[in-house]
């Protein structure tokens, strides 16, 4: 990324006839540098979180995008819909019981038992309560899908539904609010 650094360092560059290699520590040039170069760093930790707390939503869509492309975009029926739901909450099932029966008796859990703990409950409580996802049961949407690249520029073009474990559909909004 690094653009204000670049660009900072061409700009003086210029001005000093394309020698940068003479700088004062503490000189105006070398502080615009230095400023430069903690806003580009700035900048890049945001964009990494920000990939960081997206990317569990980016999971979930190419998983249901799988799914359309192995049915060769045909429409597909709530109970189906509501089988791979439950075949994606419980998808870390077998890495947990792995993780769990390797512990010796007597110790406490591990940190890697406890996330995977808690991101099944979590997807439990969201499926109980509203699965988001993609709405499978529209045909243009379904179409959609299956041409999405992977980018999260795409997302906002689906529509999107919340599924509960009873059936209950209702529409929903890109990107969740909770």
């Amino acid at each position: 990324m690094a653009k204000t650094l670049e660009k900072t360092r061409k700009q003086i560059s210029k001005k000093r006839n394309g020698a940068i290699t003479a700088l004062h520590a503490n000189s105006r040039d070398s502080k615009r540098l230095h400023k430069a170069q903690v806003r580009d760093d700035r900048l890049e930790e945001i964009a990494r979180a920000r990939r960081k707390k997206d990317q569990p939503l980016l999971n979930r869509v190419s998983f249901f995008q799988e799914f359309v492309k192995q049915q060769e975009s045909q429409l597909l029926s709530l109970e189906a819909i509501q089988e791979k739901i439950s075949e994606f909450v419980h998808q870390h099932d077998e890495e947990y019981a792995e993780v769990r029966s390797t512990r010796r008796p007597g110790r406490p859990a591990s940190m890697r038992e406890d996330l995977l703990r808690m991101k099944v409950a979590a997807l439990e409580k969201e499926h109980r309560d509203g699965f988001y996802m993609p709405d499978l049961t529209s045909e243009t949407n379904v179409q959609l899908l299956d041409r999405w690249e992977g980018s999260w520029s795409y997302l906002p073009n689906l529509s999107w539904i919340r599924i509960s474990a009873t059936g209950n559909v209702r529409p929903a909004k890109f990107p969740p609010s909770e």
